[in-house]
């Protein structure tokens, strides 16, 4: 498919797409890969995919379906490596763009493919159909962005565990959700900076100091990764409404990080 066919779906979601060249963009900025991004130009926001043309030589593009009502497209990317899927849309407030596991041929399976497990289980015994299961709010679980809050009726914390006005990250530089009310379970103690969103454990962060001693000056923060999460009261994002859990909630992030697609989406929510 050709790149202004490709377009012409964007826009039939109401959004724009372009290709852009790596080496006419900053040194800083150029992927090793082609690369899926959602920027902003003076008109604002549209989906720019960064390919070179020796990359695009190998590669074949096509979008698989464009939900005009929903405003989400399903668009594949066939390299030499293997066959990737990104579900691109608007989600409340902002475009998206999110690497889909599996091999969804529709919007809709896009969307079921990126609910985690334990959600799958809760909207199988809610009893949810498969619009329900798509939805931001139903009787399973609610979503925020690429978190899932599913409840956990009776749960019990001890209110000294509680982190208050706590934020919760995908990594990657990605922007936080922040909570009201948090807790924690399990997981890896890791220090986290802009250099390092996804964290450094202790023996990591000790051989990065002895190496480069200026390092210490980068703005740590003590992070905990893969923990079992909780959270409870207010969820607050700047792209998203703002969401209340009345009850202790489990939370669980979308399936878009066991994709062997996730490096190749630059922009994250």
């Amino acid at each position: 498919m050709s790149s202004k066919t490709i377009a012409k779906q964007f826009v039939h979601m109401g959004a724009r797409f372009r290709i852009v060249r790596p080496e006419n963009l900053p040194r800083r900025l150029r992927r090793a890969d082609y690369a899926i991004d959602v920027v902003t130009d003076k008109q604002g926001q549209l989906f720019e995919m960064q390919l070179s043309s020796v990359r695009e030589e190998q590669l074949d593009i096509d979008v698989l379906q464009c939900d005009r009502h929903d405003r989400h497209l399903l668009l594949l990317v066939k390299t030499p490596e293997a066959n990737d899927r990104f579900l691109c849309g608007h989600d409340e407030r902002e475009w998206f763009v999110a690497a889909v596991p599996g091999g969804a041929s529709s919007v809709a399976q896009a969307k079921l493919a990126l609910l985690p497990a334990e959600v799958r289980q809760a909207a199988d015994e809610a009893r949810l159909n498969q619009g329900q299961r798509t939805r931001r709010h139903n009787r399973a679980f609610i979503r925020q962005g690429e978190w899932f809050f599913v409840p956990v009726p009776g749960f019990h914390v001890d209110k000294k565990m509680i982190h208050r006005h706590e934020p919760i990250s995908r990594g990657g530089g990605s922007k936080p959700h922040w909570v009201a009310e948090l807790y924690r379970t399990g997981g890896e103690p890791v220090h986290v900076c802009s250099e390092y969103p996804n964290g450094l454990t202790d023996r990591e962060y000790k051989q990065l100091i002895a190496d480069r001693p200026s390092a210490r000056r980068w703005g740590w923060e003590r992070r905990v990764r893969d923990a079992g999460v909780y959270a409870r009261g207010t969820v607050r994002h700047p792209d998203h409404a703002t969401i209340t859990l009345r009850e202790w909630h489990r939370v669980r992030m979308n399936t878009e990080n066991k994709t062997r697609q996730k490096a190749n989406v630059a922009f994250l929510d």
